[in-house]
């Protein structure tokens, strides 16, 4: 019998909670550790339409990037649909846990499954550790060989699955072939990217006023969506495979998170 809590223990071991930003809400959401577990999902964002998709698959094990009590609710008024949320994962007995920038952080982890996906090779911290040179938040790597930017921009959309992505540079025909990359919100360190050597990083959610600010640099940012950490519920459904194999069931979830449409 495997419960909730084997595996947790193995997730921390590979993603360590030491690793999350300060004030991160990572870890244990919602349920109970000691609880027997049978079937596991992955997912990118704990949702109404994602807990609808682990009841309708009998899941009693949800294990998310991004947590869903980032903001805690501040009533159980159940005519809210995300208090409702809450009130359907507990009553299906629904273990949820996420492992947010730790994950990102991890060696082997959000981060590295990202250059994979984008053909980024022999790739090191972008902001590492300190005393730790293999774990720290984003990457920067080589292409194997040079590609132009507007072309390679193309590829990283293939790979995201995205309708559309976001190049802010002065010169799009311009070649690459040292990429940095950071899953999710990382505009704020595109001045490291920039420091590393990097031709182009890849981050999502730039704010308008920095993307003036990179141009000025003469510097080149490519913004998938922040939907593009979804690539990790494939590898993180294969840990748990890694981990359990026979013993728990791992499916990822098939629902579409983003809450972007382009027109």
């Amino acid at each position: 019998m495997i419960l909730a809590a084997d595996l947790i223990k193995k997730i921390e071991a590979f993603a360590p909670k030491e690793l999350a930003e300060k004030g991160d809400p990572t870890g244990l959401q919602i349920g109970d550790p000691k609880q027997a577990i049978h079937r596991v999902m992955t997912v990118l964002d704990v949702r109404p339409e994602t807990v609808a998709e682990a009841i309708e698959k009998k899941v009693d094990f949800i294990w998310a990037h991004h947590e869903p009590l980032f903001f805690p609710a501040k009533n159980l008024d159940l005519s809210n649909p995300q208090n409702k949320m809450y009130a359907d994962l507990i009553k299906h007995n629904i273990v949820v846990y996420s492992s947010h920038t730790n994950l990102d952080a991890a060696e082997g982890g959000l981060n590295d499954w990202l250059c994979q996906a984008f053909d980024i090779q022999n790739a090191k911290p972008l902001v590492a550790e300190e005393g730790n040179e293999k774990t720290g938040l984003g990457r920067v790597g080589s292409l194997p060989t040079p590609m132009k930017m507007a072309d390679y921009a193309k590829r990283v959309k293939a790979a995201c699955g995205v309708a559309a992505v976001r190049l802010i540079a002065n010169n799009p025909d311009q070649e690459v072939q040292k990429i940095a990359v950071l899953g999710g919100d990382g505009g704020k360190f595109w001045k490291m990217a920039q420091a590393a050597g990097a031709d182009l990083y890849i981050t999502a959610d730039l704010y308008y006023h920095v993307g003036h600010d990179v141009l000025a640099e003469d510097f080149a940012v490519l913004d998938p969506d922040h939907h593009m950490e979804a690539l990790a519920k494939q590898p993180m459904a294969d840990k748990v495979q890694e981990w359990f194999a026979g013993e728990l069931e791992s499916l990822v979830s098939e629902v579409n998170t983003d809450p972007y449409r382009y027109l």
